[in-house]
């Protein structure tokens, strides 16, 4: 199991800080994070939130692969029938060049009708195009030995690609695709394996991927706390865009709170023992958590990246070394 950070580089409008200096803040924590033995780093993309959630992964995904030397780059999600096949074929092909190899795009379908409408995407028939994209790309990378193909092309093949869905009929897309399935809802691994065998591709050969809500601290209940209303911002965001542009935008549904439950909030062995219990049975081959959330403190983000690089990961290292 290869673990890392997830993130999607949110700038609360209330937080005081520069673009340039978020950002660049950002460049200094994922290049350490890498001398700390990050597996991996994972962006997520949206359109249109007013604290600016990244809305073009393979930009700044450059600039990760260039500030980086082993952690692989992902995309969690890359919401895949917003564009066109060309488009994300040639910029993840110069992101795997920049990075030697370290690519692992990941892709999804999105929520949002505002996005669809600004990309002119086609949002009811949008599992359709995201099929039809994925043998666009493995076309244009020369995967398929048919069509055109993008120069350069990546270093990788074929380029390792994730679906990350929520539900059953997604599942059995990214296993009809012979994609890694982004989840780890174990309610969800049979219906993969059920598309892996639909698409002619061996069950066995499910591997899954997907983020652990965690934070870890070295004082469990000072820290909650301390970032309680922190996500429950975060919840609360997504819950008011999830309904934006529909009939329920102006009356959405009131959003419950960040209950313990849904994040473990702990010391790093409390974390590890949650990530086995939670993870237990599942073919996972990458696991990733946030590794902030917007407004907290820069010193607990640092604090908490450092146990996650230097104390998680090697406890679950050591764990798989030694599962009894």
């Amino acid at each position: 199991m290869r673990f890392g950070l997830h993130l999607d580089m949110r700038n609360r409008p209330d937080s005081g800080d520069s673009w340039p200096a978020h950002y660049g803040r950002w460049l200094e924590r994922l290049e350490e994070a890498d001398r700390l033995g990050a597996d991996s780093i994972w962006l997520s993309e949206h359109h249109f939130f007013d604290d600016g959630y990244l809305p073009q992964l393979w930009t700044f995904a450059a600039a990760v692969a260039a500030r980086t030397s082993r952690a692989r780059i992902g995309t969690a999600v890359n919401i895949l029938p917003l564009h066109t096949a060309v488009e994300l074929a040639e910029q993840i092909a110069i992101v795997d060049v920049i990075s030697g190899g370290r690519t692992e795009p990941g892709f999804g379908v999105g929520y949002r009708k505002p996005e669809y409408r600004a990309f002119n995407g086609d949002f009811k028939g949008r599992y359709r195009v995201f099929a039809e994209r994925i043998v666009e790309m493995r076309e244009l990378w020369g995967e398929t030995g048919t069509g055109r193909t993008v120069t350069p092309r990546p270093v990788q093949s074929p380029v390792p690609m994730w679906g990350g869905f929520g539900g059953p009929m997604g599942a059995r897309l990214a296993g009809r695709l012979g994609l890694g399935l982004q989840s780890i809802n174990p309610a969800l691994l049979d219906p993969y394996k059920a598309g892996l065998a639909a698409g002619g591709h061996d069950p066995a050969s499910a591997r899954v991927a997907g983020s652990f809500e965690m934070f870890v601290t070295d004082d469990p209940e000072r820290t909650w706390a301390e970032i309680g209303s922190h996500l429950t911002y975060r919840g609360q965001s997504y819950q008011r865009y999830m309904f934006e542009g529909t009939s329920l935008e102006a009356n959405p549904p009131k959003y419950a709170g960040h209950a313990k439950e849904s994040i473990l909030v702990g010391t790093p062995q409390q974390i590890v023992d949650g990530i086995a219990a939670r993870t237990a049975g599942l073919p996972v081959e990458h696991l990733y958590t946030w590794a902030d959330h917007p407004g907290i403190s820069a010193e607990l983000v640092d604090r908490h990246i450092e146990l996650v690089l230097t104390e998680v990961a090697p406890l679950l290292r050591q764990r798989a070394a030694s599962p009894s």
